[in-house]
């Protein structure tokens, strides 16, 4: 089975034999699934009226738990954008009625964005179709190729500096009460 970056990679062999470019063999495929993912994502939330990044704040507010709500610094981190192209998505999101800012009660500088019931319902519904779409677009791999390419992804992913935000401590249990 061949695929795009075959044809490209025996191109380069011919006219630079002298050139390893077996690493474009990876980094393209990468790029390559990345696009072809993009797109397919993109066709199920715009069956819900969404954008790719519309969805992904709303998934990023809903993935934070009652109230639904994240300051926008921590949106724009989630959401790997800068703090200004945060505020205009955030703009587009409130008129659409899908979220709210609201004063931020410990510090009264600082606001929280929040997800409106019209927000809640749409990523809720929308978030369902999204995981179908994902079966389907993986469905070329049976699942434990699929658990193999997560973790090589996210050695990869480690190696180039992609890690996890510092989490709070989880809270502490509450004292077990003696046994009679």
């Amino acid at each position: 089975m061949r695929d795009n970056l075959d044809w490209v990679l025996a191109q380069w062999q011919a006219e630079r034999p002298d050139l390893d470019v077996s690493p474009m063999g990876v980094v393209g495929r990468v790029q390559r699934a990345a696009r072809l993912l993009e797109r397919g994502l993109g066709e199920t939330f715009a069956e819900h009226g969404l954008q790719l990044w519309e969805f992904d704040i709303l998934a990023t507010l809903l993935r934070a738990g009652p109230p639904y709500q994240l300051s926008p610094g921590a949106l724009s981190r989630a959401s790997m954008v800068t703090a200004g192209a945060i505020t205009n998505r955030l703009d587009r999101l409130a008129a659409k009625g899908l979220v709210d800012r609201e004063p931020d009660p410990s510090s009264r500088r600082n606001v929280l964005v929040r997800l409106t019931g019209s927000g809640l319902a749409l990523v809720t519904e929308a978030l369902t179709a999204h995981l179908d779409n994902e079966v389907r677009l993986l469905s070329p791999l049976d699942e434990a190729e699929q658990r193999h390419l997560a973790d090589l992804l996210r050695k990869l992913l480690t190696g180039l500096g992609d890690h996890p935000p510092a989490s709070p401590a989880p809270p502490a249990s509450p004292p077990s009460s003696p046994t009679p």
